[in-house]
């Protein structure tokens, strides 16, 4: 996989897709996330899934549509907390091991996710050893 993007390994557009759906039926359902979401899912949906796919190795899709990510400057309006941290990082978990994707890229993937959950906690204690680039 070090010759490729794990965007590339996977098979493009596809998995992600899947992960995306997944990740939203799980949001669409959890009593502590949904009210931190538009009612219409739509666009949450593609913009997650246009950041997700260019952080793992896309071209730059989400840029030109939005600019530089902003992660903590987009989420400061939403409260979370290690208990919204936990309810979104186990749904997306889940998710990627509904989407398919291949053993050796799901590592890579969790550690990820896990690290931008944390980094995303705005109220409460946070772990000040996260950083992430995007």
């Amino acid at each position: 996989m070090n010759e490729h993007t794990i965007y590339d390994h996977v098979g493009g557009d596809a998995p992600f897709r899947r992960l995306i759906d997944a990740f939203y039926v799980g949001i669409e359902q959890e009593p502590l996330l949904r009210p931190l979401y538009p009612e219409d899912l739509t666009a949450s949906k593609e913009h997650m899934f246009l950041f997700v796919t260019q952080y793992f190795g896309a071209p730059p899709r989400y840029n030109q549509l939005r600019g530089h990510p902003r992660l903590r400057m987009r989420h400061a309006p939403f409260k979370v907390g290690q208990a919204e941290r936990d309810a979104w990082l186990y749904h997306m978990l889940a998710a990627i091991d509904q989407a398919g994707f291949p053993e050796d890229a799901k590592l890579p993937m969790r550690e990820y996710f896990e690290r931008a959950a944390t980094f995303l906690i705005n109220h409460g204690e946070r772990p000040d050893t996260i950083e992430l680039s995007s």
